[in-house]
């Protein structure tokens, strides 16, 4: 049952992660249940909160295009393939939310129909308005765009209150913190200081949609257990990139 009483202060989320955060390096899983559970509880939490969520899950796990492009695959075909990879892991998603009690449904920007539905912005609409979270899987549907930018065109697409960008480090740094012990976290970025810098937490063009969209970019910890309800309820938690 959704809570009523909790103030929020982001009501419709569009919340983007990464492929290699459902996989696990030490045993060589492309998708381990574990950190599936663990992502699928931290979304249940929210979404009682009364939050609705759409979320872009990346495709890094099972196969990156660019990677691909390194090792003799044809770019636009890599890319592809790392489309599918998405759609692979949104099913996934699907299953362990649906495992919990969240009713989910993945909406695909490639048309896959026996597996997912095609993505209708209505309906997309529809579906959050009603509580469903919503997996948006295939990328942008084309090649030489990451899912960064996908899940900033869906963000503004569905009119989300924030973009929120879940990594595993705290928020956005000078430099690489696991290789520079002197890096400093933002607590505030701007959208041009973050395009100026070349911060690679988010690729430039979707730095630039949120910005022409006005939707603030938090970036967070998301094996912080709590992290995510309190970004949602307006704590100041990561890095917040805005205009202001």
């Amino acid at each position: 049952m959704k809570s009523k009483s909790t103030r929020l202060k982001y009501k419709r989320i569009l919340l983007k992660l990464s492929g290699e955060v459902l996989g696990n390096k030490e045993t060589g899983e492309c998708i381990d249940p574990d950190n599936l559970a663990f992502m699928a509880e931290r979304v249940k939490k929210i979404h009682k909160l009364g939050v609705q969520v759409g979320i872009v899950l990346g495709g890094g796990n099972i196969f990156r295009g660019l990677q691909g492009a390194n090792k003799g695959v044809n770019r636009v075909t890599g890319d592809s393939m790392g489309m599918l990879a998405t759609v692979i892991n949104g099913l996934a998603m699907m299953n362990a939310l649906e495992s919990i009690g969240v009713p989910t449904r993945v909406m695909t920007s490639i048309s896959i129909d026996k597996l997912a539905e095609p993505f209708i912005h209505r309906k997309a609409i529809s579906h959050l308005e009603k509580g469903v979270v919503c997996i948006f899987a295939g990328g942008t549907g084309n090649p030489y765009f990451s899912t960064d930018s996908a899940a900033a065109l869906r963000a503004s697409e569905i009119g989300a209150d924030a973009l929120l960008k879940a990594t595993k480090v705290d928020g956005i740094y000078t430099a690489d913190p696991k290789k520079d012990p002197k890096a400093k976290k933002y607590a505030t970025l701007k959208y041009e200081t973050a395009l100026e810098k070349r911060l690679k937490v988010m690729d430039s063009a979707a730095f630039a949609l949120c910005m022409d969209n006005d939707i603030p970019i938090i970036v967070f910890d998301f094996f912080d257990g709590d992290a995510l309800e309190r970004v949602v309820k307006g704590e100041t938690v990561g890095t917040l990139v805005t205009g202001e």
